[in-house]
């Protein structure tokens, strides 16, 4: 009976020390996870505070200002900012040439440049040279770019020099309706290198055994491509043209540069809008104007990862 009672003490006392270790561990647990939300919080507070200095807290004052009648009285208006930007000539213009811009200078950026890594992945003769040539327009500042440009395209330029000797007559490059040929030339040569250099990693980091497999079963060129490569350069395909998206609508610096707040009408962008609504301080339609702009940005980007999804999916799996 002694020993059956020991036993059964003992039995006892093992299951209140599991009991207790049960319970002591979720303790154990929860403080550490509390450490580490409260360590994690105090390292991203920096990042945190910075995006809402400089992002978020910005972004709220445009979306007050372009619903008030101006800054001072500050008086309710609603969309009538909205409404009377829309209507602006000058805004429609800008927001059309923004358009015809990007529509042109986008795509080539993005097929150019991915032309130009497959044939760099072939392995030519010069290959680095190439690299290095492609690239330079990256180093360069954007003062020096524009100097060139104003060498190469003024009226009494290289261009028109050269043209002359093939019996044309010159061309008022920068104030004429060749303007926009001017820019989108300025815009591939600045960044064709960058696309240039993303295409090829993501060219390098196909799996050789999926290209071999396509080899053996005697794949076209074209059909290892569309079929295999295209697939496996969709999320590169969505960042370079998302850049090269975000690079158009910066052009402004170059165009500025080459022809300060008014340029030729197929070259007024909506950023020289906005810098001129800046100048006047009328901070409500230059509000308006760039909600309107995000907005359309968004929406695009929108559409592009829902492309890039769609593409992409059958890869991932």
């Amino acid at each position: 009976m002694e020993k059956k009672l020991k036993l059964s003490k003992a039995k006892t006392a093992e299951e209140i020390t599991e009991k207790k270790v049960r319970v002591k561990r979720p303790r154990r647990n929860t403080k550490m996870l509390r450490k580490l939300k409260f360590f994690s919080g105090l390292f991203l507070a920096p990042s945190f505070l910075g995006v809402m200095t400089f992002f978020i807290v910005p972004f709220m004052v445009i979306i007050r200002y372009s619903m008030v009648d101006n800054p001072i009285s500050a008086n309710f208006v609603g969309l009538e900012n909205f409404k009377m930007v829309a209507k602006n000539a000058a805004f429609l213009t800008a927001v059309k040439n923004t358009a015809m811009f990007s529509a042109i200078a986008v795509p080539l950026a993005v097929v150019l440049s991915l032309i130009l890594a497959i044939v760099l992945d072939l392995n030519i003769p010069f290959q680095s040279q190439f690299r290095t040539f492609f690239l330079s327009p990256m180093m360069v500042p954007v003062a020096s770019i524009v100097l060139i440009w104003q060498v190469i395209f003024h009226y009494n330029g290289v261009v028109n020099e050269f043209l002359l000797k093939l019996g044309y007559d010159r061309i008022d490059w920068m104030k004429s309706k060749y303007s926009v040929i001017v820019i989108v030339i300025l815009f591939l040569w600045k960044n064709l290198g960058y696309n240039m250099i993303l295409f090829m990693a993501a060219l390098a980091s196909i799996p050789k055994d999926i290209l071999e497999v396509a080899k053996l079963e005697s794949a076209t060129a074209l059909q290892t491509f569309f079929m295999i490569k295209i697939r496996y350069l969709s999320s590169t395909l969505l960042f370079v043209t998302i850049m090269s998206l975000i690079s158009s609508f910066k052009i402004f610096r170059e165009i500025y540069l080459l022809t300060t707040d008014y340029p030729y009408d197929t070259i007024y962008m909506l950023q020289h809008y906005m810098n001129n609504k800046f100048k006047k301080l009328d901070y409500q339609a230059l509000s308006a104007g760039a909600i309107m702009m995000s907005l359309v940005m968004v929406v695009i980007i929108g559409l592009l990862f829902l492309v890039e999804e769609h593409f992409g999916k059958d890869v991932e799996g």
